[in-house]
């Protein structure tokens, strides 16, 4: 007879499990129970703690477009980088063969009009006894800068306006609240003046906050001779300014710095790329470059640098960037 027509064993019922079983089954129950609810309301409570959280954050004071506590954090972590990364380290360097024959640009705030070469000075202030200076002027903000009649043409890229239409601090972030009051005396340097000072040549690698990077060759003077050169005033009690703060002409853009991070040996006021004067659109006649530093912070065509023991106002600082900007 075929297997499948054998008749059926009918299945044995299970038997049940020891008493001893059953109880400890049933505590298993009991307690995955509790744990359950137990994880609910811890759930629950986390999840409630986060959302009062992010409230509390979302209605904290903002300072520069962010939190405070973020703003604070974003100094906390500028203190750790600080501690580990010195400032005094130097970045990498390159032969000139690896730069680039145009670095990109990008960033054209201060650069919308057209800025004749001749009418440029470089407004130094904060600078002790400047009045034996033969560049000495008791009000440097009275220097008129002079821009080409058709200086906007063609600097759509950069948002840029006629001079007759040009309202000082235009920008996004707004005028500066480090900008120079009516008056302040000082030195205007020229470029004959700078190029007294010994040149210095660098390679380095560009580094923009975007993501993108390129090694670039610069020439100019470094920023630790101009202050050697023409030193800051000392303070009421002997020291010295711990900061710098540098703007365009027109007071478009600014940025501060920390004295440390100015008198770094490869920061590096340049008038050259690729052994040939700046263009317009990368910061004539005058850039700051500072290669420990991201490419924000890198100010185009300087037209003021001030030594002052007040940390200097900061143009994507305002706008929620960190101020530090350290690589």
């Amino acid at each position: 007879m075929p297997e499948e027509d054998l008749p059926k064993a009918e299945p044995e019922a299970e038997a049940a499990p020891p008493p001893a079983q059953q109880e400890l089954d049933a505590e298993v129950r009991r307690e995955s129970a509790r744990r359950s609810r137990r994880s609910f309301v811890a759930a629950g409570a986390a999840a409630a703690a986060g959302y009062g959280f992010y409230r509390w954050i979302g209605g904290s004071e903002v300072v520069g477009r962010q939190p405070l506590p973020l703003r604070k954090a974003y100094d906390a972590n500028a203190a750790i980088s600080r501690a580990i990364f010195h400032e005094g380290n130097l970045a990498p360097t390159y032969s000139r063969g690896k730069a680039v024959a145009d670095l990109r640009t990008n960033g054209f705030y201060g650069l919308g009009s057209e800025l004749v070469p001749e009418s440029w000075r470089l407004q130094l202030v904060g600078v002790e006894d400047p009045r034996k200076h033969p560049q000495y002027a008791d009000d440097v903000t009275a220097w008129n800068y002079e821009y080409s009649a058709d200086g906007s043409a063609g600097s759509e890229r950069a948002g840029g306006m006629t001079p007759q239409a040009h309202r000082r601090g235009s920008g996004e972030a707004g005028p500066s609240a480090s900008a120079l009051a009516p008056g302040t005396p000082g030195l205007l340097l020229t470029m004959d003046d700078l190029r007294k000072l010994p040149h210095h040549d660098l390679v380095t690698e560009f580094k923009c906050i975007e993501g993108w990077s390129e090694i670039a060759s610069w020439g100019g003077v470094r920023l630790t001779d101009l202050i050697a050169a023409y030193p800051p005033a000392r303070l009421a009690d002997g020291g010295l300014p711990r900061y710098v703060y540098m703007e365009t002409p027109d007071g478009d853009y600014y940025c501060g710095y920390d004295m440390a991070a100015a008198r770094h040996p490869q920061s590096l006021l340049a008038y050259e790329m690729g052994g040939k004067p700046i263009t317009r659109w990368h910061g004539a006649p005058l850039r700051l470059h500072m290669p420990i530093k991201y490419g924000y912070k890198q100010i185009k065509r300087i037209g003021l640098i001030a030594y002052t023991d007040v940390k200097p106002d900061d143009y994507w600082t305002k706008l929620g960037y960190d101020w530090y900007a350290g690589l």
